[in-house]
């Protein structure tokens, strides 16, 4: 079985370089390109949807939903890193770097705590899986028919950072990504090594929903 991993739509706040408060909702522009991706996920057979429950990743797995036909189970291990009392406030006009600092912003999540979560949420989807090929089979689906399908992991720009430099194994000659597109799309075998076929690909966005490559992605 593949995984699919995915960064929720554009939000008015990523345009903006605004560290996000739990609430921040999709864009016009983020809903978009959910369904741009939502078209190209009805193509991949897509059994089950777990989702971070913040709204913006939320949206993006209800439009996911409904082109698929995928059942969502909403997890807070997949939320993006918190950073306190700096939700809200402007990513540059911040004195040090949030989204690379080891220390936690005042009232949110040390890196540690954060990869330490990131870890077990990795675990959690790896587990996902694994439970699907075998209800699949359970229900007399050949077993060549349930590695075929996927799991979709619906997240945050950090959250996915920290999975595919920590938990998936790139291709040869592939980096790790500067910039991580909204809605892209990376797949990776449910198996260890857990090897990735496909890193953070946004070609389902066409001009009038393109990814912003200035947005911030985090926070």
């Amino acid at each position: 079985m593949q995984l699919l991993l995915i960064r929720h739509g554009e939000t008015p706040l990523n345009v903006a370089r605004v560290l996000q408060p739990a609430d921040t909702p999709l864009s016009t522009r983020g809903v978009a390109q959910a369904h741009a991706l939502a078209r190209r996920l009805a193509q991949l057979h897509v059994a089950a949807i777990v989702a971070s429950d913040l709204p913006r990743a939320q949206q993006t797995a209800k439009v996911i939903a409904a082109a698929t036909g995928a059942p969502i189970e909403l997890s807070e291990l997949l939320r993006e890193r918190n950073f306190g009392h700096w939700r809200g406030l402007a990513y540059d006009a911040l004195p040090s770097n949030p989204l690379l600092m080891p220390e936690a912003a005042p009232g949110g999540e040390s890196a540690a705590a954060f990869e330490a979560r990131v870890a077990r949420a990795f675990a959690f989807v790896v587990q996902r899986a694994a439970a699907l090929v075998v209800q699949r089979a359970a229900a007399f689906v050949v077993q060549r028919a349930a590695a075929r399908g996927t799991l979709a992991i619906v997240t945050h720009g950090l959250v996915i950072r920290a999975m595919l430099s920590g938990h998936v194994r790139l291709p040869e000659g592939v980096a790790q990504p500067t910039h991580l597109g909204n809605t892209s799309l990376s797949v990776f075998d449910a198996l260890a090594p857990h090897t990735a076929s496909l890193v953070n690909c946004t070609r389902h966005l066409d001009a009038t929903a393109s990814d912003d490559p200035h947005a911030l992605c985090g926070g």
